[in-house]
């Protein structure tokens, strides 16, 4: 059976690593940060540049005066609002064609995943975890789909009837037709762009964030992020049946099942920083 490494090395069309993430994220970590490293990293991408000066300008974050360099933009925005943006926009790149070997039209995977980051964004807040991480996590973690839904849309009508009819797990069916599953494609790529260990092992475990390990915490957030979005709607084709909730996660996180319908809530109250960055993704 063919391993994840030797499908990876035959897919002609790899999605581009988004390289400057990694970077940004390990320099918000430090004390010392200031615009001006954070200035330097972006500068370089004139379509994050852009994107940048577009969402500091925009009615969404306005002011009285356009900001009209860079620098500006990223004081305005502030450091974490501009990471949301460059991860949202370097995420668009990928995740915002269609996916037809998932029944996803433009647009979709993108949605579902940014609904899913600000979902677990707001759930770490309140609890006081790495906020950029867990943005990170929820909007990366069905990155694998991305890799797959070109050798599954010739078997997409037998995803669908064995996920809606059948209503097997979506893991169970990628793992019948090809050996592995979207999760553990997308743990295996992101280590390929030399992600931290953390964002790997979150985005290879988010169905099942209690088999990894020491950042089962992270993979509960992508797992509670994911299983929002599908909650609010935010979901597409097939895939919708076949999400399996995870009791684990709620555990790892110290959540009450039933505290799902608040989060929904919040999530759904922040739809419009969802549709900002729609707006401005490139």
């Amino acid at each position: 059976m063919t391993s994840i490494e030797d499908y990876l090395s035959r897919v002609k069309n790899l999605p581009p690593a988004p390289r400057i993430l990694p970077e940004l994220l390990q320099l918000l970590r430090r004390s010392d940060v200031d615009a001006d490293k954070v200035v330097s990293l972006v500068k370089y991408d004139p379509a994050l540049t852009a994107s940048v000066l577009q969402l500091a300008n925009s009615a969404f974050f306005g002011s009285a005066r356009p900001a009209e360099d860079l620098g500006e933009a990223v004081t305005r925005l502030g450091f974490q609002q501009v990471y949301i943006l460059v991860a949202a926009v370097s995420g668009a790149r990928n995740l915002s064609p269609a996916q037809k070997g998932y029944g996803m039209a433009s647009g979709d995977l993108w949605r579902h995943s940014a609904t899913s980051a600000v979902a677990a964004q707001i759930i770490a807040k309140e609890l006081g975890d790495d906020v950029d991480l867990v943005f990170t996590a929820g909007l990366l973690h069905d990155i694998g789909k991305v890799i797959l839904s070109d050798t599954l849309e010739s078997t997409y009508s037998v995803i669908v009837h064995e996920t809606s009819q059948n209503r097997y797990p979506l893991l169970e069916v990628e793992r019948r037709i090809l050996g592995f599953d979207h999760a553990q494609v997308g743990g295996r790529l992101l280590a390929k762009w030399n992600f931290p260990p953390s964002l790997v092992a979150a985005i290879e475990h988010h169905h099942q964030p209690d088999h990894a390990g020491e950042h089962a915490r992270l993979a509960a957030y992508a797992h509670v992020g994911n299983l929002i979005a599908y909650s609010l709607g935010q979901g597409y084709g097939n895939a919708a049946y076949a999400m399996e909730p995870s009791s684990a996660a709620f555990r790892i996180l110290g959540l009450a099942e039933d505290s799902l319908p608040n989060y929904m809530m919040h999530t759904f109250d922040q739809m419009g920083v969802i549709e900002a960055l729609f707006r401005v993704k490139t």
